[in-house]
């Protein structure tokens, strides 16, 4: 059998968006994924469904293989005529054993490829608001093993040399030794003021940066309760953090912001929660899947020459509206001479994105707002053809009803409570590890509460519980449930604008 390629890829220090190009090419083409402890799992959803993932994390105290079985097993896979992809935290050749894997597969003939990764140690200082060069402070830098092996004995590392020969030094893995580190410097000649940064879990939402001195910051590490992984940064240019943060001081910086909305819909939202600083955990409290039948949509879409308007309400009544009317085998043009109205701007670019513009938009971004501009703009016998969600209320058909249209009101989507996500997020909760819920609608609520169980006001006491608007908020207040958070305009950019607002107060 062929050999195949092994590519040592860097995953870079945490957040999965510093991943290289190169290396998320290789990930997306991988057969195999042999992937550690410091490589951001999220980055696993990029493999192909069909790819073997192998774990082989390695932290202290905790080894899951050793260097030898690792080196083995990207032996044993290339064999097979795989493209095997190693993903390591950092870069693979700095502190990452890289050099020993890639010697191994050297040594038996297998081709191989190195993606450099950006290190853990350049992202620290840059998301810790420390550049560790600045030719005001100094133009030297080191970058050192806190961790020596343990098989040679005595140290290495001449610190004679190197405490007082460069301005920035750089520990990786030294929290064990930190103590040693200390004394060893300031023996040789490091004054014990120059400033020390300790920095936890860099380039996540999770990241803790402790700023001391060298005297003092063992001490102060223990009062603090960082704890690994971290690493060390000493220099003069640690002074600067203050100056030049911008990572951790952003408004809503280690906030835990549960999504409850299905998968597929949550995208642009979240992006918006992480660009404040918020680690966002997504367990969808509700899901969308296609009505019972489809007899009623596809009658309706059978008569569209003969309506007036047409009414979507979501994102998801477009998508599933669009799939049906391809299933006619018509298209956009069937849809010539009606008024779209949309229930909110993200509906619209629902529709934009199928290439039609929506003729109205409400004022209020929701279904009293719909049913206000049609009663202004409609006349009475008008058809107005509204594809509806199994459980949306009647207002819409009621209301425009009572003002004389003909309403065609069919199923076009069902929602439901997932079968999946229970046990994920009473543990979350009971854990203590949500800061925020979102409720984005009356059904993302109610299923929640069904989800979670008995006891579910204790775990929710003392979170941020943000509601989109008035509806869902009375569902939660049914549940005896109290929003802190609601936005003006019924959108999710307002929802990101209000949770900015309320944590803008000290009390919050």
């Amino acid at each position: 059998m062929a050999k195949a390629c092994v590519f040592l890829v860097g995953a870079g220090p945490g957040d999965p968006s510093l991943i290289t190009l190169k290396g998320m090419r290789a990930l997306e083409r991988a057969d195999v994924v042999v992937y550690d402890y410091l490589s951001n799992p999220a980055l696993m959803s990029h493999a192909p469904a069909q790819a073997e993932r192998i774990y082989v994390g390695k932290r202290k105290g905790k080894h899951h293989s050793s260097q030898e079985t690792i080196n083995a097993l990207l032996v044993e896979k290339a064999l097979e005529g795989k493209r095997v992809v190693r993903l390591k935290g950092g870069d693979p050749y700095i502190f990452g054993r890289g050099g020993e894997e890639a010697l191994c597969l050297h040594q038996h003939g297998i081709p191989f490829e190195v993606v450099p990764g950006v290190t853990s140690g350049i992202a620290a200082g840059a998301y810790a608001g420390i550049p560790l060069t600045h030719r005001d402070y100094t133009t030297t830098l080191g970058m050192i093993t806190g961790h020596e092996n343990p098989d040679k004995g005595a140290s290495a590392l001449d610190w004679e040399k190197f405490a007082t020969g460069m301005g920035t030094l750089v520990f990786y893995m030294g929290m064990a030794n930190l103590p040693l580190i200390v004394e060893n410097l300031c023996r040789y000649g490091r004054s014990p003021e120059t400033p020390v940064a300790v920095i936890r879990w860099a380039t996540t939402p999770r990241q803790q940066t402790l700023v001391s001195t060298l005297g003092e910051v063992v001490q102060d590490l223990k009062l603090s309760g960082i704890k690994p992984p971290a690493l060390i940064i000493v220099g003069e240019v640690v002074s600067l953090r203050e100056q030049l943060r911008w990572f951790d001081n952003r408004p809503l910086f280690g906030k835990r912001i549960l999504n409850t909305r299905p998968p597929g819909t949550a995208a642009a939202f979240t992006a918006q929660l992480e660009e404040q600083g918020a680690e966002v955990i997504s367990i969808p409290t509700i899901e969308t899947v296609p009505p019972p039948s489809w007899q009623q949509l596809d009658a309706a879409i059978a008569e569209l020459s003969r309506m007036d308007y047409l009414i979507l309400t979501s994102a998801t009544a477009v998508n599933y509206f669009f799939e049906r009317l391809e299933a006619a085998s018509l298209d956009a043009r069937a849809l010539h001479g009606l008024r779209i109205v949309v229930v909110g701007p993200k509906t619209g670019e629902a529709l934009s994105c199928r290439g039609i513009r929506p003729d109205l938009i409400p004022a209020h971004y929701r279904a009293e707002g719909v049913v206000e501009l049609l009663r202004s703009e409609a006349k009475a016998g008008q058809r107005v053809l509204y594809p509806r969600a199994e459980l949306a209320r009647d207002l819409i058909s009621r209301e425009l009803g009572d003002a004389g249209l003909e309403i065609c009101a069919p199923l076009c989507y069902s929602t439901r409570c997932p079968e999946q996500g229970s046990g994920e997020l009473r543990r979350l909760l009971e854990e203590e590890q949500i800061d925020i819920i979102s409720f984005t609608s009356s059904s993302t609520v109610d299923n929640l509460v069904e989800m979670v169980g008995e006891g579910l006001r204790p775990l929710l006491e003392n979170l941020c519980l943000c509601s989109i608007g008035p509806l869902t908020t009375a569902t939660a207040l049914s549940h005896g449930l109290s929003i802190a958070v609601e936005p003006q305009d019924s959108t999710l950019e307002a929802m990101v604008e209000a949770l900015l607002n309320y944590f803008k107060d000290p009390k919050n």
